[in-house]
């Protein structure tokens, strides 16, 4: 399923698996903490924002290679409710910048049957963007291609506290019995209700933290830090970060079978 995501540069054909991949043992789907853009720019003596121009590549070359080797679900964390906290000209470009990479991606999103959702507290984001979010997300909604989950506007505590409130108002009109929640009742209140878990978890730069990123989400994902900067990130990194989570034991908490 993967022809080109950008109508500037074509993707004409599909990048094969590698062969030192097992296609039976990939995770079904991979959350990225995209981090580095700033250094990445800072390293070459560029404006941050050149960081983030890059960065909006890389994320085109990721969700491209997870599409062609089988990965069904992609999720990024574009923008926390902490970013905000950053200089005003910076986080107006942001904005802008998503705002244009969807006009210029939605035809090859489209094209290429992937089904775009943003998730987070989209009321903050500038009328314009919200518009284009909606615009994205209904006209690949029935897309069958690979999930791409655009955290925008997210953070994880606030997440919990909102399915919480949802919850909590359900048992106060009556119609929801407090013995009646469980795991998967306060799952369905989640941002990412309907998306199975991240079995892998990707973060950039060297940062070894989760930075209030899919919390409940991640609880028995594996964790991939790599030193490499998000613009960086590319087809030989993905493999390593994948490589990786092969060579793991996933035994949720069990005892693994003896050998």
């Amino acid at each position: 399923m993967s022809r080109a995501l950008a109508t500037t540069t074509p993707h004409s054909h599909v990048s094969p698996l590698p062969a030192a991949l097992d296609p039976a043992r990939l995770p079904t789907h991979v959350a990225v903490i995209m981090d580095g853009n700033g250094r990445w720019a800072r390293q070459r003596g560029l404006p941050r924002v050149m960081g983030h121009r890059a960065g909006v590549e890389s994320l085109k070359r990721t969700l491209r290679l997870c599409s062609d080797w089988g990965i069904g679900a992609l999720t990024a964390y574009a923008f926390s409710t902490e970013n905000w906290n950053r200089p005003g000209e910076e986080v107006s470009f942001l904005m802008a910048l998503f705002e244009k990479v969807l006009v210029r991606e939605l035809e090859g999103l489209e094209r290429e049957q992937v089904r775009i959702r943003f998730l987070g507290d989209l009321e903050p984001l500038p009328e314009g963007l919200r518009q284009r979010i909606a615009e994205a997300t209904e006209r690949t909604a029935g897309n069958s291609g690979i999930h791409f989950n655009v955290c925008t506007n997210y953070g994880g505590r606030n997440e919990l506290v909102r399915a919480a409130r949802q919850l909590a108002q359900r048992v106060a009109a009556g119609t929801l019995d407090p013995e009646a929640i469980d795991e998967a009742s306060f799952a369905a209140e989640l941002h990412t209700a309907g998306e199975a878990d991240p079995d892998l978890l990707i973060r950039t730069s060297g940062e070894q933290r989760l930075s209030n990123f899919l919390l409940w989400q991640l609880a028995y994902a594996e964790l991939h830090i790599t030193d490499v900067l998000w613009p960086d990130f590319d087809q030989e990194a993905l493999l390593h970060a994948l490589l990786d989570y092969q060579g793991r034991q996933r035994r949720f908490g069990g005892v693994a079978p003896a050998a």
